[in-house]
């Protein structure tokens, strides 16, 4: 079988690939969130998809709101589900805190920390990618902020540069959001993270929170968001209107190549799909010359 790192076009294969996963909202017992969505299930669907992929990815980072109510049996059940995927797929798991998260439950169940109120913060060296965890949530509030302590730290981090470059995962993106209940949630005091980041080799920002996937720039970085797992926002709605729908689920899949980083919706669905490419046909590609390809493939038929 020919791995599906070879390359046909100019751009060489990713030098590392992370699965981005947010807002998984796990409750106690796998009771259904708000009575509807059955965020349990779709974690496992989505995770079961994550193995479909085939790849062997260099870390799985869920950008917060890991449980719906901090429950520490949900962060018990949330580890459960999660850990035999990571160990199989051999990745390390990426927590982020985020507003519907409590820091204590999160710190002694999914880090084997104590049980305080101390932002969930970590950097991951992955093979000269750095991956820097930020806590946004603020105890007992829903909106974002980042303290002057975690500022601090992030600056000092930051002042080497990572072989690979950095990449930031935190919950509330730096973003604007035309629903307008985030605008109320959204992260405070971006101007001091702006600053921070500026100039530094930060070469993307990963986040959550707003249940649909968006993209944008924040001091000049690009920043993904990707769409929850347990129910997603449906935008097709005036913006007042918006609510949510149990569809769309999906994650991203990010491809960090030397020059761009790309951000994959990866839909969490079952729907029937073609079978015209295959590994088989991977092959047969792999063993033309290049104008031979060009012929194969790339000429339009005459009509």
């Amino acid at each position: 079988m020919v791995a599906a790192s070879v390359q046909f076009g100019i751009h060489p294969p990713a030098r590392r690939v992370i699965v981005h996963v947010s807002d998984t909202h796990l409750l106690a017992g796998d009771r259904l969130l708000g009575g509807h969505y059955d965020s349990t299930g779709h974690l496992v669907q989505t995770l079961r998809a994550v193995e479909r992929l085939g790849i062997r990815p260099d870390a799985i980072v869920f950008t917060g709101d890991l449980t719906d109510l901090g429950e520490p049996e949900a962060y018990d059940r949330l580890r459960a589900v999660v850990d035999p995927v990571a160990v199989r797929l051999g990745a390390p798991i990426v927590w982020v805190a985020g507003n519907h998260d409590e820091r204590p439950a999160l710190r002694q169940a999914l880090l084997g920390d104590a049980a305080t109120q101390e932002p969930v913060t970590g950097v991951w060296d992955l093979g000269g990618l750095r991956l820097i965890a930020l806590d946004s949530s603020v105890p007992g509030w829903h909106h974002g902020d980042i303290d002057e302590r975690q500022l601090s730290w992030l600056r000092d981090t930051l002042a080497a540069p990572a072989p690979l470059g950095t990449l930031i995962a935190l919950h509330h993106p730096p973003l604007p959001s035309h629903v307008p209940l985030f605008d109320i949630l959204e992260l405070r005091h971006q101007d001091a993270l702006a600053e921070i980041l500026s100039g530094t080799d930060v070469r993307g920002i990963l986040a959550g929170h707003l249940h649909y996937s968006t993209s944008g720039t924040f001091a000049g970085i690009p920043v993904s968001v990707a769409a929850a797992t347990c129910y997603t926002m449906n935008l097709a709605r005036p913006p007042a209107d918006v609510n949510g729908m149990d569809a769309g689920q999906s994650f991203h899949l990010v491809h960090v190549y030397d020059d761009t980083i790309t951000h994959s919706v990866v839909p969490v669905v079952d729907a029937p799909t073609g079978e015209y490419f295959d590994a088989a046909w991977l092959e047969r590609m792999s063993r033309l010359t290049p104008e031979e390809r060009l012929e194969a493939f790339s000429r339009k038929p005459i009509r």
